[in-house]
């Protein structure tokens, strides 16, 4: 059977809490999340001059949870910011705990951007340990957006019937519970981010932010926001063309990333595992959909970069089908990001592999 990941999300709320007193013995002097000075030319006495040394502008320092509100506050920000990712390139957000020079970067920004809507499960302890004289302003980028609940897209797993043991328990009752252990409980679907119409709600919420945070250049995030704003406008409007074109409904994924997509764009989401990519699904789940696949017509089983292929494969030898990549942008891997590949250059890939998968 497909072995899970290793998860260290039982530990959680206790290793942040540890992490408060880390951050407090820092200092600032580890501020991996400041702007560093430029080295001043030396001014020795006696040398006759008097011509003031030019400061660089100090620009906004942002810090932000995930890739997508990196991007979004790049692009916003442009000039004017420093933008700070705390999550590495080739992590799955799922996996990432934060440690205390996060805790650091975070309390010396003048902006924290988190997503919100359940996605960063350690996002209540991590405020607490933001040291008190921090003068960041925090922001929850979600705001606004309908959300989906967690529950809402396991279509082929309505009509069964839950198995129970001898004390009669489900097995989705142990799972649950399994799933609030280690911090991955949803009660909401947090991954708005995959709509083009929820990316235009983030943006919104990126660019007030930013002007809450510098009013002084409030009017060029503005300027900003407008023309990134078109480009969302122009995705969302491929992605209305592309997917009301295709015959297939039916969107056969490894992780239930795509809720949002699926709502926005008329689609059905039929998802192998959970809300976190490190949930085990029971054989007869597989099997199950594997008849879904096979009497719907579905020709592609999607799966996703940072998260092993092992369960989509599986499915897809059962049911005589390929599989493609589906991106669910929570991060980059450390090749895109050195190639300089973007949320739009991903979404209009993503957008290309489902009219594909779904003609």
């Amino acid at each position: 059977m497909f072995k899970k990941r290793n998860y260290r999300h039982v530990a959680t709320s206790a290793a942040l809490s540890l992490l408060l007193l880390l951050a407090a013995c820092s200092g600032n002097g580890n501020g991996t999340g400041g702007v560093t000075p430029s080295a001043s030319p030396s001014n020795e006495a006696g040398s006759g001059s008097d011509q003031a040394t030019a400061e660089p502008a100090e620009r906004l320092k942002v810090v932000t949870s995930f890739y997508p509100l990196y991007y979004l506050a790049s692009e916003i920000g442009g000039e004017h910011v420093e933008v700070n990712n705390l999550i590495a390139a080739g992590i799955e957000p799922h996996d990432w705990t934060p440690k205390s020079q996060d805790l650091v970067q975070a309390s010396q920004a003048d902006l924290f951007l988190y997503h919100g809507a359940g996605l960063e499960v350690w996002i209540d302890d991590f405020l607490k340990g933001v040291s008190g004289d921090s003068k960041a302003i925090v922001a929850e980028a979600s705001t606004g957006i309908k959300l989906i609940s967690g529950q809402e897209d396991e279509h082929s797993h309505e009509e069964e019937s839950h198995d129970h043991d001898e004390d009669g328990h489900s097995h989705e009752e142990e799972e649950h519970g399994a799933e609030e252990e280690h911090g991955h409980s949803h009660d909401t679907d947090p991954h708005t981010w995959v709509s083009p119409k929820s990316a235009l709600v983030l943006a919104a919420n990126v660019k007030d932010s930013l002007a809450k945070a510098d009013p002084d250049h409030a009017s060029d995030y503005e300027s900003s926001y407008v023309l990134l704003k078109e480009k969302l406008e122009s995705l969302d409007q491929a992605y209305e063309a592309g997917l009301s074109a295709v015959s297939q409904k039916n969107l056969v994924v490894s992780h239930q990333a795509f809720g949002y997509l699926a709502r926005d764009y008329g689609l059905n989401q039929i998802s192998i595992m959970g809300l976190s990519p490190d949930a085990e699904p029971r054989a007869q789940d597989i099997a199950k959909i594997a008849k879904f696949v096979k009497e719907n017509g579905v020709k592609y089983i999607f799966f996703e970069e940072l998260v092993s292929d092992q369960l989509a494969n599986m499915l897809a030898n059962e049911a005589g089908v390929d599989t493609m990549v589906l991106n669910p942008l929570e991060g980059l891997t450390k090749e895109q990001e050195q190639a300089g590949t973007t949320y739009l250059d991903l979404m209009n890939s993503n957008l290309q592999n489902l009219m594909k998968a779904l003609q």
